[in-house]
């Protein structure tokens, strides 16, 4: 017999991993200072733009001769930027355990068609770095947004390495330790750890970086809204607001109020901690049941952000059935909405804990996950 629902409601139950929750307590009237239907070539839209860049690496600590730029199309858009405007220089490592990285793999080897040496791992694992060519450009996320296996630092990477790091960032920038000094292109969207609103995205360069795509000229044709450089040297004006395309102002002003809370919660490790605090009342809700698991198969490469999670029940018929029929339950109940693993993974659930989610959210929803388990279970006896 099921028992009966939990008496405790998350006050927010938006558990999704993108667009994410809004930071606690947002209201429509924080984004009043707008801009609205003003030039971003305006003095008030740049000096919004180049704002939103300085708090960028205050709060990252991105280093001082890094270039920050706002780019569009959201993070796949700064990774297509970097992936077609500087591959093919040198050899290429592809690096992938989950869909996103596949789908880099794919531009790379049937867009590009570059010979690329793909290492490829399954879902809840993570490649072995050292078996990575560093002499040539690496493309590869730090964080799987789809498996929740992250890369627990950045130690395997040389820094004397001759090539390109390319670090597909999104789901880790603001709630994890990034090395800078063995990145040489990161890039991230502001909806995921921020909550901020999609459709743009942020592209980070070494001076490297730079360098090639300053000796460098690719043998594909590179349309407008990826071209970096001019006359041989960088477009300077990209890195201080000086967008490629117009950006939403409205966006832009949700990113900063973004920020500015962070900045005030503390930084880096404030959002780190926030995030870290979230998924361990996950991990600690799995390790005291024996139907439910993370997806990566050992602690030290699991998510903090993106939290995918198996069941493990023999009673279990159909495990992509019962997967979405929890997920489903929890949202009819309104107690966690968007929680369903990613089309291409495992069977499982996907439990967004970055540092905009509270813990007590994260710890009220999980006795309606047991309930909502429980349920399932007896529906398909």
């Amino acid at each position: 017999m099921v028992k009966e629902t939990p008496a405790t409601r998350p006050a927010n139950a938006r558990f999704s991993s993108g667009p994410c929750a809004k930071i606690p307590a947002f209201e429509l009237n924080m984004l009043a200072d707008a801009p609205m239907g003003r030039s971003h070539r305006a003095a008030v839209g740049k000096a919004k733009l180049k704002e939103a860049i300085d708090l960028t690496r205050e709060i990252l600590g991105v280093p001082a001769d890094y270039r920050i730029g706002i780019v569009p199309a959201s993070d796949t858009g700064a990774v297509e930027m970097a992936m077609w405007s500087m591959l093919g220089a040198r050899g290429v490592d592809m690096v992938a355990w989950e869909s996103f990285g596949e789908g880099w793999v794919t531009d790379v080897v049937k867009q590009l068609k570059l010979d690329a040496n793909v290492h490829k791992a399954a879902y809840g694992e993570i490649v072995d770095f050292t078996k990575v060519n560093f002499d040539n450009d690496v493309v590869f996320t730090w964080n799987g947004t789809t498996s929740g296996v992250r890369l627990p630092s950045g130690d395997a990477i040389p820094a004397d390495r001759a090539g390109l790091t390319i670090c597909d960032a999104t789901s880790a920038a603001f709630a994890m330790d990034l090395a800078w000094d063995k990145l040489d292109v990161v890039t991230f969207s502001w909806q995921k750890v921020m909550g901020g609103e999609g459709a743009h995205g942020i592209l980070i360069l070494s001076p490297r970086a730079v360098e090639r795509l300053e000796t460098y000229v690719p043998a594909w044709p590179l349309p407008k809204i990826f071209r970096m450089t001019k006359g041989g040297k960088l477009i300077e004006g990209i890195f201080v607001g000086e967008t490629i395309n117009t950006p939403s102002m409205l966006a832009v002003e949700d990113y900063l109020v973004a920020l500015k809370w962070a900045q005030n919660l503390g930084g880096l490790n404030a959002l780190i901690a926030r995030s870290t605090a979230n998924a361990q009342a996950i991990w600690d809700f799995c390790a005291t049941r024996d139907w439910i698991a993370n997806l990566a198969v050992s602690d030290d490469i699991r998510s903090n952000t993106s939290v995918c999670l198996k069941f493990t029940d023999d009673r279990i018929q159909d495990g992509a059935a019962f997967a979405k029929a929890v997920a489903k339950r929890l949202e009819k109940e309104g107690v966690a909405l968007d929680v369903g693993a990613y089309r291409d993974a495992p069977a499982g659930l996907r439990i967004w804990c970055g540092a905009t989610v509270e813990t007590s959210d994260i710890e009220a929803m999980l006795p309606w996950l047991e309930w909502a388990f429980e349920a399932e279970i007896e529906a398909q006896a």
